[in-house]
């Protein structure tokens, strides 16, 4: 199964960066190759400067070796060894009226020290954070979400899209950092699923992933903006960092195994803002995502 989704992750890295780079026109990705001390390494992209992103990243990595001691307390585990693939990305755009979008596809397996698999699983998921919310982008979005899910199970789109709205919760903004997607974690093994079927189920998510955020980028790309629209943006960008930091178990596992520092932070935007007690003018576009970021809503 790491062989199979690992040839899977390759071949999808290669299919967005090739689409993206169509959509930008300008932009090609700079491809790094590294490698991790205790075992595996990765292929980092990313572009920056581009007629339309202003940065992004889509990453694969496959790392293996002892299960560091603080990940060994978060999985409630002893001593052990694992493997952990997956594709991870981020795009950020110039134009404030196109989303922020991020999406990562993974696998993990966990060994005892006779190299017996005593646990596996995928996870994964894609989430959309705009700027200047359009209603259609955000049904168009988790409409694709949900096409992906209903082809395995009706029950997957309605449970991931709510894992997604609770995790990508800054809690100390009480406020989302986007509008959402879906966010599935620990997919395991059980009488009714086979790990087959999950990997048919991931694949299928990340196979809908450009279907999902290409045409709203073609929709909003070339809309006029103004240094204010910018501000705006950059300001909301903070909040893009401050989940990153404060609360992303990707950036926390990334950190906690020695992983590559420039790939983990690929995902930090260029131009950011912290403001001092910042509210957007009443009435504004700009307090219509505020309060639609406070509830959760349904999209579909």
């Amino acid at each position: 199964m790491k062989d199979k989704f690992y040839q899977y992750i390759q071949q999808l890295q290669d299919t967005i960066t090739a689409k993206l780079e169509a959509v930008d026109g300008k932009a090609k990705f700079r491809q790094d190759l590294w490698e991790r001390n205790e075992g595996g390494g990765g292929r980092t992209r990313v572009i920056e400067n581009g007629n339309v992103f202003e940065k992004g990243g889509v990453n694969i990595s496959a790392v293996h070796g002892p299960l560091p001691k603080a990940m060994q307390a978060y999985f409630n585990v002893g001593d052990v060894d694992f493997f952990a693939c997956g594709l991870s990305l981020v795009i950020h755009p110039k134009n404030p009226f196109v989303p922020t979008v991020h999406a990562n596809w993974r696998y993990f397996e966990m060994y005892d020290k006779e190299g017996n698999t005593v646990d596996n699983w995928f996870g994964g998921g894609q989430d959309l954070t705009p700027y200047y919310l359009f209603d259609e982008d955000a049904v168009h979005f988790h409409k694709t979400c949900k096409t992906a899910c209903d082809k395995h199970n009706p029950e997957f789109y309605p449970l991931y899209k709510k894992q997604c709205d609770e995790y990508f919760w800054n809690a100390h903004r009480n406020e989302a950092r986007g509008i959402g997607g879906l966010f599935f974690d620990h997919c395991k093994a059980t009488d009714d699923f086979s790990m087959e079927q999950w990997y048919n189920f991931v694949t299928e998510v990340g196979n809908s992933f450009l279907e999902a955020y290409v045409p709203i980028v073609e929709r909003r790309k070339n809309i006029t903006h103004t240094p204010e629209n910018r501000t705006w943006q950059e300001i909301r960008r903070g909040r893009y960092v401050e989940f990153n930091l404060v609360h992303d178990k990707g950036t926390l596992f990334g950190l906690k195994t020695n992983g590559r520092i420039e790939s983990i932070l690929m995902s930090l935007p260029p131009n950011v803002q912290w403001v001092y007690d910042h509210h957007p003018e009443a009435g504004s576009e700009e307090e219509r995502l505020i309060k639609i970021l406070e509830t959760p809503r349904e999209w579909v």
